[in-house]
């Protein structure tokens, strides 16, 4: 072992094993790196609890003690919901994963995983880091986003099955008119920017459309490729300034990350280029359209590297496509906290609008939750599950589609007949808001046993705080509707 090696495993991580020899190996290079390049700074980020990052920006000298030590990160930052508001009490020893974890606002841990190490094109003086969330001591964190999907991946491994994923993301970018940093514009949600269109919409897949959104497409193209994201396509969407990025398949964990730095390389590319980019489902713009995240599934057998999708001779449905698929159905909707985690979300599940708005599957029918593209000899047979916001979580998003299928797996289940007409059967209705998606989660045993109690009592209390701050608000529609009638 090299005498930098001997160094970086002088500590708490290498002691409580928190890397392994590989990564402290990649470390080593990363520390090289930092110094070949001349960086000044690198940015520790962590994925919260909404799929959010926070971190701290470490002087590029010092990141060496953080594969020795990890850095301490304030705990309150995993008890917010989406005001930036901690909606537990720190100052009760019964509250919060137990007396002593979380009171006090004292600090947890956050420990770089170094195969993530990036040069932001953006900010060329300064380097990247995500990491992992640990209690002071070493003890993972057990509602930690990256953690949760690292176990859903290892109990899929288990029956010797890997999951594989393809990304399509929708989102927004509009022009800033008044980005409203007045004093009284300040608060917890700050006011909004005031914005209009960067091109108009409802001209599908269009060129015309396409080369007025290109200038900014490309921009957001390069940053990620030079970030190493598997980008396969750049579309204009349905929406006046409503893009969509396709990715390449690769693993879940992978995936993950990608759309974690995805949103967060959208966001800072546009605002340095004065521009406003938004993952929010279903933005309060006029002529708005929803945007969706669609995320292709297929399951390879690691002995053999068959797709275990792929019809047989004679097949209709391969046995684990149908299991698989029972299982996301079975499922659905007591995991749709995890995969449409906010207010707004509810608003895309309508009919005629290409989005779901019951638990169904079709073949190759974008109208179902779950479109499925079978074929005897196409080994790119997959599903995808259209369920999704692109504001998800996407640790806890894929981790509910490994647990829910995996379930279908274990217990055997045969996937019903699909479904013609999305919108006229008598298919259960997916929920219709946050308060029905967080009831049915609350209430599930499934999650309960896949994930832990604790969990879910977690999640559900800080997107309880969400639905009640937003019950609370007086809404426009109240207005209209009450101030001259009574």
């Amino acid at each position: 072992m090299s005498g930098n090696l001997d160094k970086l495993k002088s500590g708490l991580v290498a002691a409580k094993n928190l890397l392994s020899d590989e990564q402290f190996e990649r470390a080593d290079e990363v520390l090289a790196l930092i110094r070949e390049r001349g960086l000044e700074t690198v940015r520790l980020a962590f994925a919260d609890q909404h799929g959010v990052l926070r971190g701290k920006t470490i002087v590029a000298d010092k990141v060496d003690s953080l594969f020795r030590n990890g850095m301490a990160m304030t705990s309150t930052l995993l008890l917010k919901d989406t005001s930036h508001r901690t909606v537990f009490s720190v100052w009760e020893e019964s509250q919060n994963n137990g007396a002593g974890e979380l009171t006090g606002a004292g600090d947890v841990m956050i420990v770089p995983d170094p195969e993530t190490f990036r040069q932001l094109p953006w900010s060329p003086h300064s380097g990247w880091l995500l990491c992992d969330v640990y209690y002071k001591d070493g003890r993972p964190f057990p509602h930690s986003p990256r953690g949760i999907l690292r176990d859903a991946v290892s109990r899929l491994g288990q029956r010797g099955l890997d999951l594989v994923c393809g990304l399509e993301v929708e989102f927004y970018v509009f022009r800033v008119d008044d980005p409203r940093l007045e004093h009284t514009d300040g608060g917890m949600p700050a006011l909004p920017p005031e914005t209009s269109l960067i091109s108009h919409g409802y001209q599908y897949l269009t060129e015309s459309r396409y080369d007025a959104l290109e200038p900014v497409a490309d921009e957001l193209r390069r940053a990620c490729q030079k970030l190493g994201m598997p980008v396969r396509s750049v579309e204009a969407e349905f929406g006046p300034s409503q893009f969509e990025f396709t990715f390449e398949p690769d693993t879940p964990m992978n995936h993950a990350d990608t759309m974690m730095l995805f949103r967060s390389t959208v966001k800072q590319v546009c605002a340095r280029m004065g521009l406003h980019a938004t993952f929010m489902c279903r933005p309060k713009v006029d002529n708005g359209m929803a945007s969706g995240w669609h995320l292709h599934q297929s399951l390879v057998e690691r002995a053999s590297g068959r797709n275990m999708f792929m019809p047989g001779e004679g097949e209709d449905l391969s046995p684990t496509a149908s299991a698989w698929i029972a299982g996301l159905l079975e499922h659905a909707a007591e995991s749709c906290l995890l995969t449409t985690p906010t207010v707004n979300g509810y608003k895309r599940y309508q009919p005629f609008q290409l989005a779901p708005d019951r638990v169904q599957w079709g073949r190759d029918n974008k109208g179902a939750m779950i479109r499925a593209l079978f074929a005897q000899g196409d080994r790119a047979s997959r599903i995808e599950n259209r369920v999704a916001e692109p504001a998800a979580n996407p640790y806890y998003y894929f981790a509910s589609q490994i647990l829910s299928g995996l379930d279908g797996l274990e217990r055997g289940l045969k996937a019903p007949a699909p479904v013609e007409r999305p919108y006229d059967n008598s298919s259960q209705f997916l929920p219709k808001s946050l308060i029905a998606a967080i009831e049915r989660f609350e209430q599930s045993d499934f999650y309960k046993s896949a994930i832990g109690e604790d969990f879910v009592a977690y999640l559900a209390h800080i997107k309880r705080a969400e639905w009640n701050r937003y019950l609370m608000t007086v809404s426009e529609w109240e207005q209209k509707e009450y101030f001259s009638l009574f």
